[in-house]
């Protein structure tokens, strides 16, 4: 019998985030690991990126509907919805940025976080 590893409660989050951005085929899915980075403001950083500011506010939408119903919770904060060239999820340990990639090349959180553990996340 195999055995399954049992997440905690943040990598539980992760999942479902992954699971809404990946059911509206968002693109160049990474997640940034700040445990290990002193004063981080968080655990992870999941980014994304969609192809249009529709797109963005769809990708968002389903992130937010996934852990509302998988995890019955919601983003202690979010913006970006005006423009939807980069919109931030904030659930405390984990913040989700969806951007366009034109606004993703910009502000380049890979390369301000380049010394923190980034894994790529493969289509589902």
């Amino acid at each position: 019998m195999a055995k399954t590893k049992k997440l905690n409660p943040t990598e539980q989050l992760v999942e479902v985030i992954t699971k809404g951005l990946q059911d509206l085929k968002a693109e160049n899915i990474i997640s940034i690991d700040l445990k290990e980075i002193d004063n981080a403001v968080c655990e992870y950083f999941i980014v994304a990126t969609g192809t249009s500011n529709t797109h963005v506010s769809a990708l968002a939408g389903s992130v937010e509907r996934e852990v509302r119903d998988t995890l019955q919770d919601r983003p202690w904060h979010k913006e970006g919805f005006g423009n939807s060239e980069w919109i931030l999820l904030d659930y405390a340990n984990v913040v989700v940025h969806i951007f366009q990639e034109e606004a993703r090349g910009f502000y380049n959180l890979e390369g301000l976080w380049a010394d923190a553990k980034i894994s790529e996340i493969k289509e589902a």
